[in-house]
C-alpha cells in the first residue's frame, strides 16, 4: 500500500514536471546493477560463504541440543530430581547460546548487517558517484531507484528547497 502511495506520488509529481517541461528525470535498476556488477557478485559471494559458515555453525549447535534433548527424553524417567533439574539447566542454556548466537549473527544489527554494509558500501559509493557523474553531464535533475521502495538517488541541488520552506516555518503565524 505505501508502495502504491509512493508510486502515485512519484508519477504525479513526473507528470506536473514534465508538463512543466523544466524538469529531466531519470531511473535506474540498482538490483540489475547489482547482479551484473563484478564487484557487486563477488562482495555477495563472500557474504554468502560467511553467511552459510554461519548457518553450518548454528546447525550442529542444534543438533547437539537435540541430541542432548533425546537422551534427556530417555533418561528423565529414571533421573532423579536433581539429575533432571541440572540436565534441563544445561538444555536451557544450549538454548540460550543457540539463540545468542543466533541473535548476534543474524540480529538486527548483527554481524550480517554489519558485514553485509561493509563489502557493499564501497560498490554503493561507486555507484553513487558514477550516477551523480551522469546526472550533471546529461542535465538530469531527479534520478529514481526503480527497485524495491521507490527511492531518490540524485536530486539537483538547485532544486532544494529545504533550506526555504524551513525559514517559512519558523516565522510563519507570526
Amino acid at each position: 500500500m505505501r508502495r502504491r502511495f509512493a508510486l502515485t506520488l512519484l508519477l504525479a509529481a513526473v507528470a506536473v514536471l514534465q508538463a512543466a517541461g523544466q524538469m529531466k528525470i531519470g531511473y535506474i535498476s540498482s538490483e540489475a546493477i547489482m547482479q551484473a556488477l563484478p564487484e557487486a557478485i563477488d562482495a555477495q559471494k563472500s557474504l554468502d560463504a560467511l553467511v552459510a559458515q554461519w548457518e553450518g555453525e548454528l546447525q550442529k549447535m542444534q543438533a547437539d541440543w537435540k541430541k542432548k534433548f533425546d537422551e534427556y527424553d530417555k533418561k528423565r524417567l529414571i533421573m532423579t530430581d536433581q539429575m533432571r533439574g541440572e540436565t534441563e539447566k544445561q538444555l536451557r542454556e544450549l538454548d540460550n547460546a543457540i539463540t545468542d548466537y543466533r541473535n548476534k549473527k543474524f540480529g538486527q544489527n548483527g554481524e550480517m548487517y554489519q558485514k553485509q554494509t561493509e563489502v557493499m558500501k564501497p560498490v554503493q559509493n561507486k555507484l553513487f558517484q558514477v550516477l551523480e557523474t551522469i546526472a550533471k553531464e546529461d542535465g538530469y535533475d531527479y534520478i529514481f531507484d526503480k527497485s524495491g521502495e521507490i527511492l531518490l538517488l540524485y536530486a539537483n541541488d538547485k532544486l532544494d528547497l529545504t533550506q526555504k520552506v524551513l525559514q517559512r516555518m519558523q516565522t510563519f503565524g507570526k
